[in-house]
Formats: structure tokens, C-alpha cells, sequence
């Protein structure tokens, strides 16, 4: 547990590994023994059907709030399916206690699917500032981390954005049409011109990983929830990436944020995927 007198890095200096451990039993014990194994009562749909949720989904969260929330006592956890069950508790991201940001699967119709393409995504972040991340795709057994200020790494080895090569198409992972009003459709729709190469989305987490790693030149989603978005945001940034709204700003996981927004392999990309999206929404 945390002492009185501990500053949150120093925290973090003794327990990153304790948040890793807590992920990879979280995935071992509620995830993985359900990936391809499914029986139909063991999936459920929120708001439609593209929105999916599993007995991994609601077990996975449990363990890891309890887990987290001991291991930084006075901390508190925004879970997205506690969130849904009681959407009041998403405005501790606003607080003052330092909050545990959970998405137990990120992906999960990809999960449902038995396709590989899911992870585990934990920030922790304190007055809305993103503080650290682990993001963890349990069947490729990837895990990467960021702590702001320090880098990120996969699997240990440190990540650098980069940016993309001169005259190459921008490769951008975009929202789902079924998660965008009409107005952001048309802020996307704009991404359809030359010199771009658009793309629907799969897990936010992974799409925000393959920017840090260089392998995708920039995101660009539609909405807010932080779940989705404060692990990878963070991974984004120590790799040497940028993120920006339509109005320039960089993204706030306390919300407000005008949408669409991207994150990219670096500023100037940014800056073009922005100001695409903001032609683009008149």
C-alpha cells in the first residue's frame, strides 16, 4: 500500500510490477480460459449489437478492482461495466483521489469472435492527468507500459512512434460509422482523400499501440470514454506521439473534448489528420 508520505512515482516504483501482476492473473483466471469457449449466456449486449459483454468482461473488472484499488488505498476504480451499471461513478475521474481507469476487455467483439485482436487496458491518472498505463493483449502475451515522463516499452523493449515515411499514404484507424453522429461521419469522411488510407477501428488499445510502434500513422475516434482511451493516449506520448482535438487542444479524459480527435505518430501528422477532420465537419 501506499504511505502517506509516498509521492505516486514512488508508488509506482515499487508496484508497477504489482499492476502487471495483477493484469496478466486477471486475464489467466477470467479471460483467457473463455477466449473460444464461450456459451451463449455468457455474452450479453448493452446498447446494441456491436456493444458486447461477457461473464471475462465482468469477472476480469471485479478482480482487478479489487486488487488495484488495495494495492493504492484511497484510490477509487472507473471501470467501464461498473460504469455502465451505474454511470454516476464515471465523475471520480474529476476528483481529486488518484483513479484506476479500467477496461477489462478492450475489444470484446473481437473476444466474442475468437480473433486475437483484445486487451487489458489500466491507467492511472490523478486531476485528470494520465500518470501510467499497461496495456495487455493476453493472447499474444504482449504487455506495454508507459509512466509519463519516462517512456513506454513493449515487453521491455523501449518505443519510439517515429513518423511516417515522405509520400507515403497515412494509414488512420477510424470510429465505426455505428458509434459516430451524423456530423462527426462527415469530420471522417473527409479522411477519403489522397495521401490518406482510412480504416475502421478494432480494439482502441491495440490501434493506439500499433501508433506507438510505428506501424500505424495515426488514429482518428469519436468518442470519449476513458476507458478506451487514457491507457493508450499515455503509450502515444512517451513513444513520442501527439494527440489533438478539433480545436487543437490535446485530448482530456475528464471530457469536454470536441470530436472527432487523433492521436498520431507525431505532431505534424497530428496536425494534418485535425485539420482533415476539422474541414471536414464544416
Amino acid at each position: 500500500m501506499i504511505e502517506e508520505t509516498e509521492t505516486i512515482d514512488e508508488f509506482l516504483a515499487r508496484h508497477a510490477s504489482d499492476v502487471e501482476e495483477a493484469l496478466r492473473k486477471a486475464a489467466a483466471t477470467e479471460i483467457m480460459p473463455r477466449f473460444r469457449q464461450l456459451a451463449a449466456h455468457e455474452i450479453d449486449q448493452k446498447s446494441g449489437p456491436h456493444d458486447l459483454v461477457t461473464d471475462a468482461d465482468r469477472n476480469a473488472e471485479r478482480y482487478l478492482t479489487e486488487v488495484l484499488g488495495a494495492l493504492l488505498p484511497g484510490s477509487v476504480v472507473v471501470g467501464e461495466e461498473a460504469v455502465h451499471a451505474d454511470p454516476v461513478t464515471y465523475e471520480a475521474i474529476r476528483g481529486d483521489a488518484p483513479v484506476w481507469i479500467v477496461d477489462p476487455v478492450d475489444g470484446t467483439r473481437q473476444f466474442v469472435q475468437g480473433h486475437e485482436g483484445f486487451c487489458t487496458l489500466v491507467a492511472l491518472a490523478r486531476r485528470g492527468v494520465v500518470l501510467a498505463s499497461w496495456t495487455y493483449a493476453p493472447a499474444r502475451d504482449q504487455l506495454a507500459t508507459a509512466v509519463r515522463g519516462a517512456g513506454a516499452f513493449l515487453d521491455g523493449q523501449r518505443l519510439s512512434a517515429g513518423a511516417p515515411d515522405p509520400g507515403r499514404d497515412l494509414t488512420v484507424a477510424t470510429s465505426h460509422p455505428d458509434y459516430t453522429t451524423d456530423e462527426q461521419k462527415r469530420a471522417l469522411l473527409a479522411l477519403r482523400t489522397d495521401g490518406v488510407a482510412p480504416r475502421p477501428c478494432g480494439s482502441a488499445g491495440l490501434e493506439y499501440l500499433a501508433v506507438a510502434r510505428g506501424a500505424l500513422d495515426a488514429t482518428a475516434f469519436s468518442w470519449e470514454a476513458a476507458w478506451d482511451h487514457a491507457a493508450g493516449l499515455l503509450l502515444v506520448e512517451e513513444a513520442g506521439g501527439a494527440h489533438l482535438t478539433l480545436t487543437g487542444e490535446p485530448f482530456t479524459v475528464t471530457g469536454g473534448n470536441t470530436l472527432p480527435f487523433t492521436a498520431a505518430r507525431d505532431r505534424a501528422t497530428a496536425h494534418r489528420v485535425a485539420d482533415l477532420l476539422a474541414g471536414g465537419r464544416g
